[in-house]
């Protein structure tokens, strides 16, 4: 489990098939076959290196990320899972890429930056208005949102600390919605 509080940028270092090799200074801890986030989507580590580690990205991961965007020099989102005992500062990220939306507008407001994105209605049905979203792996509460679409602002700290704050208008983000909101439609559609 996450929080979506980003703990480092790192920089894709080599990209082969479907293996990313990451450098990150400040990723202690890790430890092969223990989970990465990696963009939002959590990831296990197939092995380490001075200065980084590298990881396996299977086919469905592709499909439902950005992750197949990636090049070498890509900067990506990384966190370790929140151990047991730890704070829970953002919210309940399983690292379970749900799909992308495309960043559709960016526009100042006050000091923060108001980004809007767009996703499949089938997605989007799980956002709701002041409620929360991972964007890349980044704990956002949602400003406002549509059948397709929903808006987030970045504040200063996170556009310096994660990738959103190199992010354009065209680009896809990875997105995961609120858990809960599936578990209860499930619930509530589901004949025994």
């Amino acid at each position: 489990m996450f929080t979506g509080i980003v703990e480092a940028k790192g920089t894709v270092a080599a990209v082969d098939g479907g293996s990313l090799r990451i450098s990150s200074p400040v990723l202690a801890d890790l430890s092969v076959g223990g989970s990465v986030s990696v963009n939002g989507a959590c990831l296990s580590v197939t092995g380490l290196s001075e200065g980084g580690f590298s990881v396996d990205v299977v086919p469905e991961t592709l499909r439902r990320t950005n992750l197949g965007l990636l090049s070498e020099g890509s900067s990506v989102n990384l966190e370790r899972p929140v151990p047991a005992a730890g704070r829970l500062d953002g919210h309940i990220v399983q690292g379970h890429v749900d799909g992308t939306a495309r960043v559709t507008a960016i526009s100042p407001d006050g000091v923060s930056r108001l980004m809007r994105m767009e996703m499949s209605p089938d997605l989007a049905r799980y956002v709701v208005e002041k409620g929360f979203v991972a964007v890349d792996g980044v704990s956002l509460t949602t400003v406002d949102c549509g059948e397709n679409w929903f808006s987030v602002a970045i504040i200063p700290i996170t556009a310096a600390a994660t990738t959103l704050g190199e992010r354009r208008v065209g680009e896809d983000v990875n997105v995961e919605v609120d858990v809960l909101a599936k578990y209860v439609e499930r619930l509530l559609t589901v004949r025994p």
